[in-house]
């Protein structure tokens, strides 16, 4: 159920562009509880000068090798699963493409289940009682 949107820079290759969505998935699946074949990722690559960042926000340095992960996941995960999603994914990219932690932004967006179609025009998930 989780969707992720990857964003960076144009002139990663395609080995770390896939090694960036297969570690995000590792991390959701460890983390979160997704089931491991629920993955869904889109890579969007900018031109350099399209991708626009503060470079020392909040007092983080960060580099031309930033990149921003979004994920769209169903509401009601716990603060606590939130963070650890976060470190997981910083430490799943830190070791697979390489990425410095300092260089991954992450944003959740939350939504409620009946939100989701994954095919043939219907609502995949009931709604919560």
């Amino acid at each position: 159920m989780p969707f992720v949107r990857i964003t960076l820079a144009h002139g990663r290759s395609l080995e770390d562009r896939r090694a960036m969505a297969e570690s995000v998935q590792q991390a959701l699946v460890e983390t979160a509880g997704v089931p491991a074949n629920d993955f869904f990722c889109a890579i969007h690559e900018l031109p350099p000068e399209d991708f626009r960042f503060d470079p020392s926000y909040l007092g983080i340095a960060r580099s031309k090798e930033l990149v921003f992960v979004q994920i769209v996941l169903n509401a009601g995960r716990t603060v606590d699963v939130k963070l650890a999603l976060y470190a997981r994914i910083a430490e799943k990219v830190g070791q697979r493409p390489g990425l410095r932690h300092e260089d991954v932004m992450i944003n959740l967006i939350e939504v409620p289940r009946e939100n989701w179609s994954f095919g043939n025009g219907l609502m995949s998930y009931s709604p919560a009682p």
